[in-house]
């Protein structure tokens, strides 16, 4: 057996568990909590984001490096214009 089905059939060994010996729990949950709630889910999604967006900059870099593409080929830049002010009066 793998371990990545043993691991799943002690996770569902587990849950079985759970589902089996399940009480219920007369609580209340206030505002305060759903907020916070939110708050970790937004904050979970956005760390997420952001990594996915960094490995996607990374993968796509390495591509195009295998590849021979250059990404800056078609971009043009404007010179950069210096002036000097001499104030001879």
């Amino acid at each position: 057996m793998k371990r990545s089905e043993r691991l799943f059939l002690v996770l569902m060994l587990i849950l079985s568990l759970n589902i089996a010996f399940m009480s219920h729990a007369f609580a209340y949950v206030d505002p305060s909590v759903t907020t916070y709630a939110i708050q970790a889910i937004v904050g979970v999604v956005v760390a997420v984001g952001a990594v996915a967006a960094i490995w996607w900059r990374k993968a796509k870099k390495k591509v195009s490096s295998k590849l021979g593409i250059d990404e800056n080929a078609k971009k043009t830049t404007e010179a950069d214009v210096v002036e000097d002010e001499d104030d001879d009066d």
